[in-house]
């Protein structure tokens, strides 16, 4: 299997490949003074991702929807790490009343903003509606980080202002945005339970993900706010986020370990956007194994992202 998958290992242009870990691209990076949200930071890779961010002196506050799990895994970086900050505050991205205390709650806290991790998701749920009656992937997956961006964004304004620091807005996406409904956006039927597809609903909000990155980018860019937004794909990784569909957990678990990256490698291009001195001034790009990649066309679709982000102020009213 070694011999079958060496191509993995290849460097991109940034130094780093699919193989390199969230500790090794961050290395020698000081992110001290930095404050750095990291939703459903209780597990997988985003668990990782707040423990290199603290690693690497930033402040980090531990979005998560289970705050007994939230405060389980903050325990553990602080174990690790002892000069680690790291809190947990508790958030529910398929409620949107849940958003918008979590970021009331945050803006009044006078902490400072500088990082924006969107990196909580869902995937292979059976069809159902959030608490706002919107098809529960899209709502997780998007609807709930495009609100949280919004609330958060006045904040990460003034810190950018009074820092000079450079903002970062992060969306982990997935390559799984190739894949989506063939109109991409089924925005006349998002709610749609007769041709609901597990998987296409969750590329559907894969494709959200990227949209919203795109749009903010270019709206940022044109105020001149300091702030860059950016997608990723974090790989295929080993994770919970398999735990909705029993047939995809066991294949996981089968071939994972072959076939897919370790959580250390799949928080990498995650933290290279957030931290890395390489990215500074990139906005509106996708990255894959912490080197820029190119989305899909309908990931291109200025169009698209436009009708996307005023669909999503609708939802959000």
């Amino acid at each position: 299997m070694k011999k079958t998958m060496w191509f993995f290992r290849r460097k991109g242009p940034s130094g780093f490949s699919s193989s390199s870990t969230a500790e090794k691209v961050t290395e020698r990076i000081d992110a001290t003074g930095l404050t750095a949200i990291v939703t459903r930071a209780s597990s997988g890779i985003g668990t990782e991702t707040a423990r290199v961010l603290a690693l690497r002196g930033a402040h980090v506050v531990m979005a998560v929807r289970n705050m007994a799990a939230g405060k389980d895994a903050r325990e553990q970086i602080v174990k690790a790490i002892p000069s680690a900050k790291v809190d947990a505050m508790e958030l529910d991205l398929s409620s949107l009343s849940s958003v918008r205390k979590f970021a009331s709650d945050f803006n009044s806290s006078g902490l400072p903003l500088n990082i924006l991790i969107n990196n909580a998701g869902v995937m292979g749920t059976p069809f159902m509606l959030s608490k706002d009656k919107i098809e529960l992937q899209f709502a997780t997956n998007h609807v709930g980080h495009f609100l949280l961006t919004n609330l958060l964004l006045d904040t990460m304004k003034k810190t950018a202002r009074k820092s000079g620091k450079e903002g970062r807005i992060v969306n982990v996406s997935s390559e799984g945005h190739r894949y989506p409904y063939p109109e991409g956006i089924r925005f006349d039927k998002i709610n749609d339970q007769e041709g609901y597809s597990i998987f296409r609903a969750y590329f559907q909000s894969k494709l959200a993900n990227i949209l919203h990155a795109n749009e903010l980018a270019r709206r940022l860019k044109e105020e001149g706010a300091g702030i860059t937004a950016n997608s990723l794909h974090p790989g295929a990784i080993v994770t919970s986020l398999f735990r909705y569909n029993s047939a995809i957990n066991g294949f996981v678990k089968v071939l994972g370990r072959a076939v897919f990256k370790n959580v250390k490698q799949g928080a990498a291009t995650t933290c290279y956007v957030a931290l890395h001195p390489q990215v500074e001034g990139v906005t509106g790009e996708y990255f894959w194994d912490s080197n820029l990649s190119k989305p899909s066309r309908q990931g291109q679709d200025a169009e698209m992202a436009k009708k996307l982000w005023d669909f999503s102020m609708d939802l959000t009213k």
